[in-house]
Parts: structure tokens; sequence; C-alpha cells
């Protein structure tokens, strides 16, 4: 006699002429068929297996079911597939497509690492075992770019910024900040971008505990990266853009004595810096009375803060803004740079363009969920957050390879829609492994163009 089960079920019996059935029946299926294009990309930047080689395995070998490289795939390729927490890892754990991106048979290869093995993975890493990681991703990343662009990056812009990761349980190092008014950590990220790309790469992410002042590891992080530019890209000019937060005399000493190096940094407001902008501030009420829209003007001068050895360039923007319906307001902003071009090129061409790091840090938020940091222990949470860049790093080169189609320009969470999220059936024989894809898959032609730019052929 049939019984009623998850497995079958009809559906609005009314709605349709015909009741619909629905069957979760179809073997060897798969709901990531596109996700293949990332294991060529991981291939291609030698990701997954150059981490692997970062990382020490203590474990005793005889009681090894799943090799480090493995662990590292699994949760690269999950996150990157919309799958951020190790308990996703129960449902993946039959998943052919999955299986394949760990070299594994589709079909009849071994089920991935269940979430008790990727927890005790995650937590088991120490700080050194972390601080060769996140070099060794910062070093592949950056090999990769020079194998692609060669000797033609006459300029590398150096990125910094922070952001809020809101905690919500008994994490280690969590505190309360006053500014983002929660319990939080407060992450570190660098981006890169080479020559006028319009891409922003992300190099690496350094967690930091909730009260950690703006500055803390700006300067370490700086000491790592900019000798690996130097020497990978030994003609390029470096730029470093820093928000207003990193503008302490520390940081500014040390970027005065890099050679070949231009730095452009927010300031804060002080009264001083208001006295000197008196000037231009009145001339702009004047422009903004007569206008009656915002208005603004741009100049600099010579300014040295107490703790400051000498003076510096300071470019000084004197705006008044105006919305409908309020009063005017007065809005002086102030960058120190070492830059001798034109204040207000200075301030629209090089320092406004670091705001795009904004849209890089809400796909990192939004659509890989870095600030997934549950784990209790700090260094795992730390362990997470470089996890997400590795990911990061394989969509980037995705939405490199789509240049030319409608997914030239998608946040990750599209891309991932377009391209990976993609119904497959998997047959497997003895000479080869076919995916069947939908023959309606309304993004085939650009799946088609990344594959082909990727190394596919056609056959």
């Amino acid at each position: 006699m049939q019984t009623d089960s998850t497995a079958q079920s009809v559906l609005f019996p009314e709605l349709f002429e015909r009741p619909v059935v629905v069957r979760f029946d179809l073997p060897h299926a798969s709901s990531d068929g596109g996700a293949l294009l990332l294991k060529v990309i991981d291939r291609r930047l030698w990701l997954t297996e150059g981490l692997a080689r970062a990382v020490a395995d203590r474990r005793q070998r005889g009681k090894i079911t799943h090799e480090l490289k493995e662990l590292l795939a699994q949760r690269i390729f999950g996150i990157a597939c919309g799958y951020p927490d190790a308990n996703d890892a129960g449902r993946l754990a039959e998943d052919p497509i999955h299986k394949m991106l760990l070299d594994r048979d589709p079909v009849r290869g071994d089920a991935l690492a269940s979430q008790p093995t990727l927890s005790r993975f995650e937590n088991a890493l120490g700080a050194c075992d972390l601080y060769r990681m996140g070099e060794t991703l910062a070093e592949l990343i950056l090999a990769h770019h020079r194998d692609r662009l060669g000797r033609r990056v006459r300029r590398i812009a150096v990125d910094l910024d922070i952001t809020a990761d809101p905690t919500h349980g008994v994490q280690q190092l969590t505190f309360f900040n006053g500014h983002y008014d929660t319990f939080c950590y407060l992450p570190l990220l660098l981006f890169v971008r080479f020559n006028d790309e319009p891409e922003q790469h992300l190099l690496t992410a350094v967690l930091r505990p909730g009260n950690a002042p703006d500055k803390r590891g700006v300067l370490s992080l700086l000491r790592r990266v900019l000798p690996k530019l130097r020497a990978l890209f030994p003609k390029a000019r470096l730029l470093v853009r820093l928000d207003g937060g990193f503008a302490c005399p520390e940081i500014l000493d040390f970027l005065d004595d890099q050679l070949r190096l231009d730095y452009v940094c927010g300031l804060a407001k002080n009264t001083r810096l208001k006295r000197l902008a008196t000037r231009w501030m009145r001339q702009a009420r004047r422009r903004s009375r007569r206008s009656g829209r915002t208005e603004h003007l741009y100049d600099d001068v010579l300014y040295a803060a107490k703790k400051w050895p000498l003076p510096r360039r300071v470019i000084v923007k004197a705006e008044v803004v105006r919305y409908p319906g309020r009063p005017p307001k007065d809005n002086p902003r102030f960058l120190v740079t070492n830059l001798r071009q034109g204040p207000q090129w200075v301030y629209e061409q090089i320092y406004c363009h670091r705001g795009e790091i904004e849209n890089r840090i809400k796909e990192l938020q939004l659509g890989l969920q870095i600030d997934r940091t549950s784990c209790s222990r700090f260094l795992a949470n730390q362990f997470r957050v470089l996890l997400t860049v590795a990911a990061y790093a394989l969509l980037e080169e995705l939405r490199r390879g789509a240049r030319g189609t409608a997914c030239a320009r998608a946040q990750v969470w599209t891309l991932r829609e377009r391209l990976l999220k993609v119904a497959a059936q998997v047959v497997a024989s003895a000479r080869r492994i076919v995916l069947h894809l939908p023959a309606s898959f309304p993004f085939q032609d650009s799946w088609c163009h990344v594959a082909g730019s990727l190394g596919a052929r056609a056959g």
C-alpha cells in the first residue's frame, strides 16, 4: 500500500487542471551545478593547495579520514556557494558536485566531512598557523595578478578600512563599542587596485577586538604587504589611501619614510583646522546663498599638529550642504597628503575613489557572511575570516572571467545566483562524467563565456 512521505506530496490540486506532484527522487543531482567554475579558478590560483601547505597538520596519521586540504577546500567552496556555516556540512555531505570539487567520485565517493570534524578543524589552528595562512593567501593573490598583468602595472592603490562585526554570544575578545552601539569585532581589511582597473582585490583581513583603536594593526599590515608589492611589481608606484581614523603620527611618519610611495589620508576636524578654513568657508557660504545649492571649493595649507615632527600639506574642502527644507550646514573636510597635484584633483580623483571599497565590504558581509564569527575562540573566528577572504578571491576571479557578459559587474550574490546555482544531474561512467544542466538555463551564454575564458573547450 502506498504511504504518504516527504518524497511525494500533492500541492494545490485546485490551482491547475491536474494535480501537481513533487518528488525528491532525482538521483545524483545538485543545485550547485555551476560551481565547477570555482574548481578551475582554484587550480589557476593554486589557492587551497597553497593554503594547505601553509598549515601544519598535527593529527595522528592513522586516525585521519579527511585530509587537511579537503577540509580547507570544503569550507572555502561552501562559503563561495552560499553555505557559510560548518552546520551546512550535513546538508552537503552527499552532494555530487561538492564531492567533485574535492576530487571525489560524485556517485561512489565517500561523504564529505561532517560538522563536528570541521568544527574541530577550525578550533585546532594556532596563531602561527593563521599568520602563515594570511601571508600565503596574500602572496598567492598577488602572484596571480603579477602573472596576469606582467610589467604593465604602473600604479597600485592600497586601501585599508575597518568594519563592524556584531557578535551575539560570548565570543572571546568581543567588547562593546560605543560608536557602533553593539558588542562586536572590528576586522581590518586591506584591498589593492592595479592601474585604473575597476576591481579592487581583497588581500587579507585581520580580526581585532571590539574595543581596538582604529590604528591597531595598520602598521604591521603595511610592513608586511608593501615589501611584497615592491618585490612583485618593482616598477609600480604605490599609493596608500586611509580614512581619518588612521591619521596618527606613527602611521604618517612611516608613510613619509617610504620611497616612491604616495599617500592621502583623511584628517579629523579640530579647532585649529576649522580656524584655518575660515576664509574658504566664508566664500563657500556666499556661493551657496547666491546659488541656493550645495557649494564647495578646495585649497591647501601647511599644517603641523603638536606631535608631528614637521608641517605637512593639508587639503581643505570647504563645503556648505543644502537639503530641501533644512537650513544650510557647514561641512569642512581635511586631507593630509604628500601628493603635489591640485587640491580638487587629489580630493575628487584620488581620495574619493577609496569609497568603492564600501561596496566590497558590503559584498563580504551580505554575500559571503564574513561576519559569521560565532566560534567561542578568537583564533577560530580569525580562521573563518581568512576562509571568507579565500572564497572572495575565487568569486572575484569568476567576475573577471565574466567580462563582456551580463555578469561583468555583478555583485557576488548575483554571480552565485546566475552562474553557480544551477540544477544539475550527474551521470558517471567508467569513461567520463556528464553534467546534465537545464536546456532553459537563462544564463547559459554567460556561463559558457566564463568557462571558455577559464580554458574550457567545446567538444
